[in-house]
């Protein structure tokens, strides 16, 4: 993982990591001038100290000219340059911000829920959950929506954060200069699983994501080679319920309420939250959700011991 909005690794983020500098520069030369100024002030010789004060307090005479002058130098010209200037690099780092996607660019859908989040590549007929891959050098157009409350979709090292809205799609255009593994987490507070609603962001170069895209968009075996993943599907399509919510593309499994599972176990987290996909993390999460995310809207798993296990094991096949 990469260090966050200082560790620009796109060109928006570029930008914003240089005006970011750009002010934190400003600020410190405006703090040692200040500081220079009140150490003079404080450390000044006391008879000269008080015959200013006494020529400026005398009534009806005029302070000295160079007093004037300093007075509107500093308190008006200085703050005036600094505005103009954060203002000038302020206009340019926004040209790097694109309010539309350009040509060519590779659209994702992107749709947040409490609390996890749904990633559709409607060119390439792949859907996925809390995992968004993207190639290297290419733009790519970020459709973002939400299908309940107001989410809000940043990735530090990329730049730009947009708001995701029940009733609108914005669009965010970002671009990932080198290969690498980024967090997405959603900066609007949206309910008590809020800081726990994160979204792994790989940028691979345009081959792997070929490659990646191809796997994805197979659908899962329609009859598991494994006797008790055999079983496990069926609970699964059954007893279960677990087909209600979840869709496992290449199976009777068609349910839309969450996540696509039709390759659950090559993700590299579950839950939208950073807890490994293993086994033995599967089998919390499936168990009692409410362990690792308490509130979420998938119930505790109501199986015996046996099914559980076929379950798990269905899962598992699910690559």
């Amino acid at each position: 993982m990469s260090g966050g909005s200082l560790d620009p690794q796109g060109p928006a983020a570029n930008s914003m990591a240089d005006l970011w500098w750009l002010m934190v520069a400003l600020g410190v030369a405006v703090f040692v001038v200040f500081a220079v100024f009140l150490a003079l002030a404080l450390f000044r010789p006391r008879p000269a100290a008080a015959t200013a004060s006494a020529t400026l307090a005398e009534p009806g005479r005029e302070p000295p000219s160079h007093f004037s002058a300093w007075m509107i130098g500093s308190g008006v010209a200085v703050p005036l340059i600094i505005i103009a200037t954060v203002f000038a690099a302020t206009v340019h780092a926004l040209k790097e911000v694109l309010p539309t996607a350009p040509p060519g660019a590779l659209v994702i859908d992107v749709v947040g829920h409490q609390w996890w989040w749904e990633v559709h590549y409607p060119e390439q007929g792949v859907a996925t959950a809390n995992e968004l891959h993207v190639p290297v050098g290419r733009d790519i157009a970020l459709r973002l929506s939400s299908a309940d409350v107001i989410h809000s979709f940043w990735v530090p090292e990329l730049g730009g954060k947009l708001d995701m809205l029940p009733d609108k799609v914005n669009t965010l255009v970002l671009k990932a200069d080198e290969p690498g593994e980024f967090v997405n987490r959603c900066a609007e507070f949206c309910g008590l699983q809020h800081t726990l609603m994160t979204m792994v962001v790989v940028a691979e170069p345009q081959d792997r994501f070929d490659a990646w895209v191809a796997a994805r968009a197979q659908p899962a075996e329609a009859t598991p080679a494994d006797a008790t993943a055999r079983r496990g599907q069926d609970v699964f399509v059954g007893a279960g319920g677990c087909a209600s919510c979840h869709t496992v593309r290449g199976t009777a499994a068609v349910g839309r309420e969450g996540p696509e599972l039709t390759h659950f176990a090559s993700r590299p987290t579950i839950a939208a939250v950073p807890v490994d996909n293993t086994p033995e993390n599967r089998a919390d999460w499936v168990a009692d959700p409410h362990t690792i995310k308490r509130g979420v809207s998938m119930p505790a798993a109501r199986l015996s011991a046996g099914d559980l296990n076929a379950v798990l094991a269905y899962l598992e096949s699910l690559r």
